[in-house]
């Protein structure tokens, strides 16, 4: 006798599947590398544990070629992207892109690994980044568990990133920075979106012209967040009426990036020119990719257009901040 198939609960395609037995699927980014010392970038990583926990909070560190022993760099905490419920830093998609990101821009890096969704659902990766941003201010007075951010992490130069839904928790940390004590000695300096998961209920731009993409991308909010399921919560729409002023944003620069072919695309910039209009007192720019769509980088970065997005933001970490006025 043939067995029945399970039943499919809900699919996004090329993404995740849930079967109505509550088995998930993960369809893409499963693989894991090991970290390692890698010889093409001279870049070194290591994997840690910031919470033990069920799951742990975990991430991998990144620490490129030093020229001086007690050389101290800009310190970038990365979230890594996959809709809140795939990949992690640990696969070789992200492993690769870190260590050409952290050779190219010469910072220590902190990839932090949040729970996903559905098992864990928003705001548990929410969490997780507070966690790891608490963890990462214990280290400012050179007493923290890790010797690497101890040693070679300048705290006044500190930076938050992500791509996709990452760049989502990170702007979302910088707004709860904006309203917590994070610790005299932590500077969180900016902020890089790349490609930002923000959407809305009501399409924007382009959005109306794509509708099956438009469809999924409106399902998706429901699924990783349903204990608020409407698509112009705060966290996900963060110009939605009602929502948090962007002027608290706490960090003095940001870096919006956009990608001409990306769905997401008209949300990056409608973000861009909420912040610039909201009394925010920092620095806001955006930089617009042409003719690729939503993390391209990630597929390829041997690609020029990739490489010029990894030295455009490894300007951004190095570049001088102008005097408050």
């Amino acid at each position: 006798m043939e067995l029945s198939k399970p039943e499919i609960a809900i699919e996004f395609p090329l993404l995740i599947r849930v079967y109505k037995d509550n088995r998930v699927e993960r369809l893409m980014d499963t693989d894991i590398v090991p970290a390692s010392s890698d010889e093409r970038t001279g870049v070194t990583s290591k994997d840690i544990t910031i919470i033990a926990a069920e799951p742990d909070i975990s991430a991998r560190l990144y620490l490129p070629k030093l020229t001086k022993p007690n050389q101290k760099l800009p310190l970038l905490v990365y979230f890594h992207g996959g809709a809140f419920c795939v990949s992690s830093p640990f696969t070789s998609k992200y492993h690769n892109y870190l260590n050409a990101l952290v050779a190219e821009s010469n910072v220590v890096a902190v990839s932090v690994n949040y729970r996903k969704a559905p098992e864990y659902p928003l705001p548990a990766a929410y969490e997780d980044a507070w966690a790891a941003l608490q963890w990462v201010e214990a280290h400012c007075s050179n007493g923290g568990p890790e010797a690497w951010l101890n040693e070679h992490a300048d705290f006044e130069r500190v930076f938050l990133a992500g791509v996709s839904a990452g760049a989502n928790i990170a702007h979302n940390l910088a707004m709860a920075a904006g309203k917590a004590e994070l610790g005299p000695n932590l500077g969180l300096l900016g902020v890089a979106l790349v490609h930002p998961y923000f959407w809305g209920s009501d399409p924007i731009g382009s959005e109306a012209q794509i509708p099956g993409l438009k469809e999924g991308v409106d399902r998706l909010w429901p699924f990783i967040c349903p204990s608020a399921p409407d698509n112009d919560d705060p966290r996900i729409n963060p110009v939605a009426k009602g929502a948090p002023s962007l002027a608290g944003l706490g960090c003095r620069r940001v870096l919006v990036c956009v990608a001409e072919k990306d769905i997401l695309r008209d949300r990056g910039w409608l973000y861009f020119e909420a912040l610039g209009r909201s009394g925010w007192m920092g620095v806001v720019e955006i930089e617009e990719t042409i003719g690729v769509d939503h993390a391209f980088h990630l597929k390829d970065l041997e690609g020029e257009k990739a490489k010029e997005l990894i030295k455009l933001l490894a300007d951004f970490f190095n570049r001088e901040m102008p005097p408050l006025i």
